[in-house]
């Protein structure tokens, strides 16, 4: 080592963001539906007006009408777009990233590591995340798509082998706590097969019926991609172009003061109501998630399932796997008592999150 630079970076909880990104488009009237798929387009003289929708619970269908229909369903947009069109060429180039999660001691201090160029020249990072270290990442180009993507062999060798020369000490598979994956809907560029060079910014298109269609992009720029997609859906739906308020719009649960309990803290201005309710005590004793949270995902975030609340609302599946296994049941009685469901609900929903569960224990 010759040298060093030090400089600051951000972080963020994902699930705690998209939730409270959901919560305040329903604050300010939007409706959200949950576990509604779209089955097919709706079209009139050519034109999308809606689609045909299922409850997947009840597995009731109904329609939705709109005056703009947009596709944001990320590394699956292509499947939409030639629902709408037979003959339109795939834009997305699916990548995968994957990452491992370590105790804590194996980073010791607040300061992440990230090294630029690697002995085979990739990126690789070690970032102190939720009191454990999050290592990442990969670049794996891929041609299938999944719901639950899977690290490959060859990826958990290249973050195993390389972190060990960073770390305090090497990285044995029992020290893995959780293993990860992660696929980006990266914009396809003629002739460029390599992932690692494709944009990551947005890309809007709007079909000949009318379907828009926004992929790419990022987290850093969500903001940003809503402004862009929604002002053109006023275009086509033929509406009144109506100023971008989001720049200045404040999140749901945002807080002009820190929130003293630090394990509550991404929860911001709902930490004192979830404080209020009874359930202090955690679902398992390697998981700082709270009997009261589950509570609290259930009734006011929509959570119907074990996963929603181990891998959806909270961080736990992504943090401990084998722990967030062993905590399923508790999860499953806390929910059945909040949503009215039976004991033979609960083994099911155990069963199910178990299976789910056992691609994120490393093996």
């Amino acid at each position: 080592l010759t040298g060093g630079v030090i400089y600051h970076d951000g972080q963020f909880d994902d699930a705690r963001l998209a939730i409270h990104l959901a919560m305040t488009a329903d604050e300010l009237g939007a409706k959200l539906v949950n576990y509604v798929r779209c089955v097919s387009l709706i079209k009139e003289d050519g034109k999308v007006s809606g689609i045909e929708a299922m409850d997947v619970e009840s597995g009731r269908s109904f329609a939705i009408r709109a005056g703009a229909v947009i596709n944001a369903t990320g590394v699956f947009v292509d499947e939409l777009r030639r629902a709408d069109e037979p003959s339109s060429e795939e834009i997305v180039a699916v990548s995968q990233g994957v990452h491992l999660v370590l105790p804590k001691d194996f980073l010791p201090g607040d300061s992440a590591i990230m090294i630029p160029k690697t002995a085979d020249g990739r990126v690789l990072f070690a970032v102190p995340w939720h009191d454990r270290v999050v290592l990442g990442t990969t670049d794996t180009p891929l041609s299938e798509k999944s719901l639950e993507p899977r690290a490959l062999p060859e990826e958990i060798d290249f973050l195993m082998t390389h972190a060990a020369r960073y770390l305090s000490r090497d990285p044995k598979p029992e020290d893995v706590l959780s293993v990860f994956a992660g696929l980006r809907p990266l914009v396809k560029a003629s002739g460029n097969a390599n992932t690692a060079s494709l944009s990551r910014d947005h890309t809007i298109l709007i079909g000949d019926s009318g379907l828009i269609t926004i992929t790419g992009g990022k987290w850093t720029t969500y903001r940003k991609m809503a402004e862009d997609v929604i002002d053109r859906a006023e275009e086509v739906a033929g509406l009144e172009k109506v100023p971008c308020r989001t720049m200045e719009l404040p999140v749901h649960g945002a807080v002009t003061e820190e929130v003293s309990d630090l394990h509550l803290r991404p929860y911001g201005s709902d930490a004192a109501a979830i404080q209020s309710l009874s359930g202090a005590d955690r679902v398992h004793p390697a998981l700082d998630l709270t009997v009261a949270e589950v509570r609290w995902h259930a009734r006011e975030e929509m959570a119907r399932t074990v996963e929603d609340v181990l891998a959806r609302r909270s961080r736990a599946l992504l943090l401990d796997a084998r722990a967030s296994i062993e905590a399923a049941p508790a999860v499953a009685e806390i929910l059945a008592e909040e949503l009215g469901k039976g004991a033979e609900w609960r083994v099911a929903q155990v069963a199910h999150f178990r299976a789910l569960a056992q691609g994120y224990v490393f093996r």
